[in-house]
């Protein structure tokens, strides 16, 4: 299966480490961070890897040569929104189920794979204590019912990782959504159109899930890392 790794943001919130280098390229535990995102996909069997790239762009290239890793490179010209990335990647996917996830995250080699076992779009989640941080996601019976962003009630404590499995279905969505308040085409509103005709489904992780938001998560980051004896 293909798989496509988000990696176009200007990561504000890792500033000023992002002003030369691209938030997927800090370096974690003396490699960057992209290194074990596609590490692990590989271990999990995608050796047919897309990237989307945008912000300082031409520093993946030398990345890839330099690990010894192969991944086509699409680039996304104007900051659009996680749908309008998704969508760039349709003529990479052809008419095959592909996995999508951020580059600025990382999930266990077992629940990636796990994302490839069927036919059906999912959604990988992870019960947290602070959900209202995050999108909720409500499912029934397996099935993906909303996904509720940063909810002020509790409405459960399942949350959205960032890590989906998409049949062709998902481009025939994003050709209906609009524009969100903040100016972008968010891939959450097109999952939930599928969601609404019963073509989502939720899949809970059974490992971990590492998120590199910001300058304080790289310490943990690291020491998870170094725990899991990755190197």
């Amino acid at each position: 299966m293909k798989a496509v790794i988000m990696a176009a943001g200007k990561g504000t919130r890792m500033l000023p480490l992002t002003k030369k280098t691209p938030k997927v390229l800090i370096e974690v535990n003396k490699k960057p961070f992209l290194y074990y995102v596609i590490k692990h996909l590989n271990d999990a069997g995608f050796d047919d890897i897309a990237i989307i790239v945008g912000h300082l762009k031409e520093k993946f290239q030398p990345f890839l040569e330099k690990y010894g890793f192969k991944a086509e490179l699409i680039e996304q010209l104007e900051q659009k929104g996680t749908g309008h990335a998704v969508k760039l990647a349709k003529g990479f996917v052809g008419k095959e189920s592909f996995v999508v996830l951020g580059g600025d995250n990382l999930w266990s080699a077992d629940d990636l794979k796990a994302m490839a076992h069927d036919d059906k779009c999912y959604v990988a989640g992870i019960k947290v204590e602070n959900p209202q941080k995050y999108g909720v996601l409500v499912e029934k019976n397996g099935k993906l019912v909303k996904i509720h962003e940063k909810p002020e009630k509790y409405v459960g404590d399942l949350i959205n990782t960032g890590l989906y499995k998409f049949t062709p279905d998902i481009f025939k969505a994003l050709e209906k959504i609009k524009l969100s308040q903040r100016g972008e085409y968010e891939l959450t509103d097109a999952i939930t159109l599928l969601a609404e005709k019963g073509k989502a489904k939720v899949y809970t992780l059974k490992d971990y899930w590492l998120d590199l938001g910001s300058l304080e998560d790289i310490p943990k980051v690291e020491k998870f890392l170094k725990a899991l004896g990755e190197n």
